[in-house]
């Protein structure tokens, strides 16, 4: 697992905080200094709770636990998505529903809808509907799937979630800590760091920054994964 450097956050702007007059007081002990109005945050808080955070979700992965990954702003969308997909992970990148969590029974049952749409305009059980059926129930799928696709394989409660800015996703995190479910999150010189279990102190608007941090608690989970594959075929060897 490679770590990033101190380099690599600066060169990605990680110690971009925000305006002095932003800030939450509470994120004064990972302020290293003032610039020009905007709070820089100190890199060695941020290395240290990236080595504390890839540790607590390597040996979440190997036990077989989920991480749900939840970044809905449009700069994280993407990198987040890709990233979640890589090792198999749940995520959310659309709109966190209310109740995404607190009422999974029925954020459930629309999942399964769109999976029977799914099968029935793949198996030809459509055959004798109009186009303009055929029309509405794809859209309908679309739809859903924009919103619930990155939990579609999701069949009980996630162990943690992972979340990109802690404050746009307060919701999510508030649905967590009401279901004992960790919480791990990019938390930015405007946000409570006490919000979340495992706090990672950066810069929580650029994308640079969000990549280089998500990346590498993925590559966390990948070891971890890969670690409860091998423990598997030892145990499968020793049987035989």
């Amino acid at each position: 697992m490679t770590k990033p450097t101190y380099k690599d956050l600066l060169d990605a702007g990680v110690h971009f905080g925000h305006l002095k007059k932003k800030w939450n007081p509470k994120m004064s002990p990972y302020i290293f200094m003032e610039r020009k109005g905007i709070h820089i945050i100190d890199l060695n808080r941020t290395l240290d709770a990236l080595e504390r955070n890839a540790n607590v979700l390597r040996q979440m992965a190997k036990s077989g636990k989920k991480i749900m990954f939840v970044a809905t702003k449009k700069q994280a969308r993407d990198i987040v998505a890709t990233a979640a997909q890589s090792v198999g992970m749940p995520y959310v990148t659309e709109r966190w529903l209310g109740g995404m969590m607190t009422n999974f029974a029925t954020i459930r049952r629309s999942v399964k809808k769109m999976q029977n749409i799914d099968r029935m305009l793949g198996d030809g059980t459509l055959t004798s509907v109009t186009k303009k059926e055929r029309l509405t129930l794809t859209r309908e799928r679309d739809k859903l799937d924009k919103v619930l696709g990155g939990i579609a394989n999701l069949n009980r409660l996630p162990a943690a979630i992972f979340v990109v800015d802690i404050a746009h996703e307060h919701i999510a995190i508030a649905e967590a800590q009401k279901l004992g479910i960790r919480t791990f999150g990019i938390v930015d010189t405007n946000s409570d760091p006490n919000q979340v279990d495992y706090a990672i102190p950066g810069n929580d608007d650029a994308s640079k920054s969000i990549k280089i941090i998500v990346d590498y608690m993925v590559q966390a989970i990948n070891e971890g994964l890969e670690e409860r594959k091998n423990l598997k075929a030892e145990k499968e060897a020793v049987r035989e």
